[in-house]
């Protein structure tokens, strides 16, 4: 084991893992404290109009990376003598989509009836995610296992924006500037990376374009464009339609529900990649002990989620007014319901990597679109009735459709379903996972 740990490879592998794990946690503090901060100032409708133009244009996100960011990373490691080419290549793609999206968005709105101040932060928004153009940088540094460096750029861009965020809030700054805080978000990080990439590499690597190239790239990644765009709808559409079918404040009481809830979703995806390696490797040596490796990753990471979602919805009451102050407490309903969501949002992301191992990764589309139009038919009817509480239910209808139960409806997912729902038994994954540790112990 010793021997093992001290190759290169390895160190280098743990030492990438580490910086994207620790910047993750850091983020999520950091991101969470603040956007709680900004939330009990703005109000519950002032920051449900600031949630609502982040998540209108939030729908429109995919088209700006043209679902490039995996193929560019592949191609990297592929290619690595085409470097500039490549970069280069996808920044201008990038800055194509980039138009296509804004287009896209102001065509919408010439038939939306909404005030001055909403669409200047929908604009500012949209600008920002021009400035993300340059994150072709941090898919180099991935490609080359070397992410420390776009890390440190993020990390400092994370200080100086909360910073500001902050001083807005003491300075009582109108909605607006937040909204400008969120461009500002982007444009700092686009920034840093530039000046990352001279540093480590060479000056603005993005004057190289070929229409062949580009071909080729968008060849590969059309099908993610529209897979992309499906995932931004399926996780946004519920706060547009609030926004829509009640107001701004309903907006703004669900947002913060959600936000808390959507704050660990990074945890099953981590947990995932980390030991899915493994888990392919294993396919290649034992059928029975690739299969035990899945089951013991669906149990570990579904019942982290149920445990988070029991005290949390235990507590809600207390959370809420403790983070947020009394004008949010409606949110605590909301807490209850979407925070079960995430149960399932981590079966998904075990199922899709499950699905990629057996290269059957078009049935992960196909359950996306299922969650995607059940979560707006649910929301269409559930909302009117039941407001806020509503969009909870249609959220955890369309996650536990998507995520679980979509896996029953095809033949070849079946027995990743079956896997999913042996999970869900608190004896059966408790034995599965202590019991060996028990029989062990009691060897000795």
């Amino acid at each position: 084991m010793s021997q093992f740990l001290a190759r290169p490879g390895f160190r280098k592998y743990f030492a990438n893992t580490s910086w994207l794990l620790g910047e993750r946690i850091l983020r999520m503090g950091v991101s969470l404290f603040v956007g709680i901060y900004v939330a009990r100032y703005l109000g519950p409708e002032r920051f449900g109009l600031l949630s609502y133009s982040l998540s209108f244009v939030m729908l429109f996100s995919s088209l700006a990376s043209f679902g490039l960011d995996d193929i560019l990373v592949r191609e990297l490691v592929k290619r690595p003598e085409q470097r500039k080419n490549l970069l280069g290549t996808v920044f201008w793609l990038k800055v194509c989509g980039t138009v296509v999206m804004g287009t896209a968005i102001a065509l919408v709105l010439q038939f939306k009836s909404e005030d001055q101040q909403t669409y200047l932060m929908i604009g500012l928004i949209t600008i920002g995610l021009l400035f993300q153009t340059t994150n072709v940088v941090d898919f180099y540094f991935q490609s080359q296992v070397q992410s420390k460096y776009a890390i440190r750029a993020q990390a400092f861009q994370l200080l100086v924006t909360s910073l500001f965020k902050i001083y807005l809030v003491w300075n009582q700054a109108e909605l607006i500037w937040f909204a400008f805080a969120l461009m500002l978000d982007q444009a700092v990080v686009a920034v840093l990376f530039l000046l990352v990439y001279n540093w480590k590499i060479e000056w603005f690597p993005f004057f190289s374009f070929t229409w062949i190239q580009a071909n080729k790239l968008m060849r590969d990644a059309w099908p993610l464009i529209f897979a992309g765009m499906v995932v931004s709808v399926y996780m946004k559409i519920d706060q547009v339609m609030l926004k829509e079918m009640l107001d701004t404040k309903a907006v703004g009481i669900y947002a913060a529900a959600v936000k808390l809830c959507e704050a660990w979703y990074f945890v099953p995806t981590v947990v995932t990649a980390s030991v899915f390696p493994a888990i392919i490797s294993s396919k290649k040596k034992s059928e029975p002990l690739y299969e035990e490796r899945v089951q013991k990753l669906y149990d570990l990471i579904v019942w982290g989620s149920v445990a988070v979602a029991i005290p949390t919805t235990l507590f809600a009451d207390w959370i809420i007014l403790i983070l947020y102050g009394a004008d949010f407490q409606e949110a605590a309903f909301v807490l209850r319901i979407y925070i079960w969501a995430g149960v399932f949002v981590s079966m998904g992301v075990a199922s899709s990597k499950w699905l990629v191992a057996e290269d059957l990764q078009r049935y992960s589309l196909y359950t996306t679109v299922l969650g995607a139009v059940l979560n707006i038919s649910c929301n269409l009817w559930l909302i009117p009735i039941y407001g806020i509480k509503g969009a909870a239910f249609a959220t955890l209808v369309a996650q536990g459709t998507a995520g679980f139960l979509s896996l029953s409806f095809f033949k070849k997912t079946r027995h990743n379903f079956l896997f999913a729902a042996k999970s869900l038994s608190i004896y059966g994954a408790y034995k599965r996972t202590f019991q060996k540790i028990i029989i062990r112990g009691s060897s000795h």
